[in-house]
């Protein structure tokens, strides 16, 4: 029973659940775009060699358009109880991909791979 309920949860994620949305950024064609992430946020350093400052990186976070470096494999923080998800940096706790959100779905992927007929 809890296998079951664990690949759900992992489907769940990866684009099984109400909006069809992947929270797994660079997973399918439809993955959260604006993500609470400096490093995807900014221009990279071919774009804009320039060095960008803690105060001068506001532009790219308040920016309405997706962000120019999709953070491939990130797993942001999802929905709410509600499955409401809205694509938008200023909600970090929806939209924030973390150590404690990612680690444990490599470790839930890693026992599926292993047993694969579960």
């Amino acid at each position: 029973m809890l296998r079951k309920i664990g690949k759900r949860q992992v489907d769940y994620i990866l684009g099984e659940n109400p909006k069809g949305i992947s929270y797994m950024v660079g997973y399918s064609n439809y993955y959260p775009q604006k993500i609470h992430h400096r490093g995807s946020t900014i221009p990279s350093i071919n774009d804009h060699p320039q060095v960008i400052g803690c105060n001068e990186g506001s532009i790219y976070f308040n920016s309405s358009q997706p962000n120019p470096n999709v953070l491939v494999g990130a797993i942001v923080g999802g929905p709410g109880e509600d499955d409401v998800y809205d694509d938008n940096r200023d909600e970090f706790r929806k939209s924030e991909p973390t150590t404690y959100i990612n680690a444990p779905f490599v470790g839930a992927l890693a026992y599926f791979a292993a047993n694969p007929n579960v």
